[in-house]
């Protein structure tokens, strides 16, 4: 058993990404300077949905029965979107889309197994066809780079079990982590520094 599949480890996973992507959320809607430049797209909602972050997150891992691994590089492809479309910052109006297709595009990639998108769409709240136009333009908006290497994916949840153990806010000082950048939507760190990252890491211990 890997330390995703114990059971005590995915609670805490789905606490933190949900308190990550809630600040990230709550400082863009602050932010007015993004306001101005921000794109509107199929991602951004009418009104912000009334479910709360981490419930909408343990409602999806609960019915979409993906493997624990697929929240992780779930993680990554976001870090990805945003970074590669800065005119598309997280916000309260789009989180939620963002986060269902993200997961729904990770299992498709990571399992064998994986449910459909009308299946996606029922456990989401939105309808197949809505579905069906948030995974295209999320693979454009990625440039369909899917691929997650085994250091970018250790680098990522090794950040994760960081922060976890912590349990304090982000560190807006440390050179790793972009918090100047996730006022635009940028959650963690350049998968160009991971290689490093864990350099420094090896070196620490």
């Amino acid at each position: 058993m890997t330390e995703l599949e114990i059971p005590s480890v995915m609670p805490k996973i789905i606490s933190f990404l949900s308190s990550l992507l809630n600040r990230v959320a709550e400082s863009n809607d602050l932010n007015k300077q993004l306001m101005i430049h921000q794109k509107i797209s199929v991602f951004h909602g009418l009104t912000p949905p009334t479910i709360p972050i981490q419930s909408y997150l343990e409602r999806i891992f609960k019915y979409a029965n993906c493997s624990p691994s697929c929240l992780i590089v779930a993680y990554v492809y976001l870090d990805r979107f945003t970074q590669m479309q800065p005119s598309l910052p997280i916000n309260s109006f789009n989180v939620h889309r963002l986060l269902i297709t993200s997961v729904m595009v990770a299992a498709k990639f990571m399992d064998d197994i994986y449910y459909n998108n009308a299946y996606y769409a029922k456990v989401g709240g939105i309808t197949t066809i809505e579905m069906n136009f948030l995974e295209v333009d999320f693979l454009f908006g990625l440039g369909f780079h899917l691929n997650v290497t085994p250091s970018t994916f250790q680098a990522y949840y090794a950040h994760l079990q960081r922060e976890m153990l912590l349990m304090q806010p982000l560190n807006f000082v440390d050179s790793t982590l972009s918090l100047e950048k996730s006022l635009k939507a940028h959650l963690c760190f350049n998968e160009d520094e991971s290689s490093t990252h864990q350099n420094q890491q090896q070196i620490a211990l």
